[in-house]
């Protein structure tokens, strides 16, 4: 790809691009390093594809960056991915700030590190004000638990007296979702050739296009992302209509 093919932030892009971040075991165990070195790696592409999608006009970029089942996984790894997003938020918060990016999480905090979530906070709560992008970090994030939350808190209210159950439709509901106020998404991009959702926003990836790629996410940056945006303006986005 030429230069010239990623300039593309005066065309028609996605508003809302969301990104499962995947492969940066694979990518360490392909170079007989340890998986840590990967999550390291892929901490870099995270830098390199926030600033190419502002750079290129999306105006919110989310990264599914911890799943809730995540927690699973061995405490090792766990406390090495924890460590990462100490640093990343330590060291990209300025940058971000500086680029007018606002930083907000979704997903389970009772469950992060009390030093991991005072560095979310502090990130939220600087940068709430600014307007060029909106970066969102899904951690200990599940579309399923995200979705019972909702379902919960409308239950409490229609038993309280303070909805009917008849006034609950779709626009009442997203405003449950802990994506309120975000657009949904209109590209969901799955790296390392992996195709399924792995219950990242369910609900509200109802009718974004979906794109798949064989890259793992430590080589994914610029030009994939260019590339991505791409093929996503080359479709045909109907929303469940028949062309006239």
């Amino acid at each position: 790809m030429t230069e010239a093919a990623i300039e593309i932030g005066s065309l028609p892009v996605p508003r809302h691009v969301a990104v499962i971040m995947d492969g940066n075991g694979r990518w360490a165990k392909a170079r007989f390093l340890p998986r840590a070195i990967g999550h390291q790696r892929g901490s870099e592409a995270v830098r390199e594809v926030t600033r190419a999608a502002a750079d290129f006009g999306v105006e919110y970029l989310t990264l599914y960056a911890f799943s809730s089942e995540n927690w699973k996984r061995p405490a090792d790894e766990v406390g090495d991915l924890m460590g990462l997003l100490r640093i990343y938020l330590r060291r990209e918060i300025g940058e971000l700030d500086a680029n007018g990016v606002c930083v907000r999480m979704i997903g389970n905090r009772g469950r992060l590190p009390r030093d991991v979530l005072a560095l979310v906070d502090e990130a939220e709560a600087r940068t709430r004000n600014n307007r060029r992008m909106t970066l969102t970090l899904a951690i200990s994030y599940g579309g399923q638990d995200e979705i019972v939350m909702a379902a919960r808190a409308l239950a409490e209210d229609a038993v309280a007296g303070r909805i009917r159950p008849e006034q609950i439709d779709a626009a009442l509901f997203a405003s449950r979702l802990e994506t309120a106020g975000i657009p949904d998404p209109d590209l969901v991009i799955r790296t390392s050739g992996e195709k399924r959702l792995s219950n990242f926003l369910l609900w509200q990836a109802a009718y974004a296009e979906f794109i798949f790629v064989d890259t793992l996410w430590p080589d994914f940056g610029r030009q994939e992302l260019a590339a991505a945006l791409d093929e996503y303006r080359a479709r045909d986005r109907r929303f469940g209509a028949r062309p006239e």
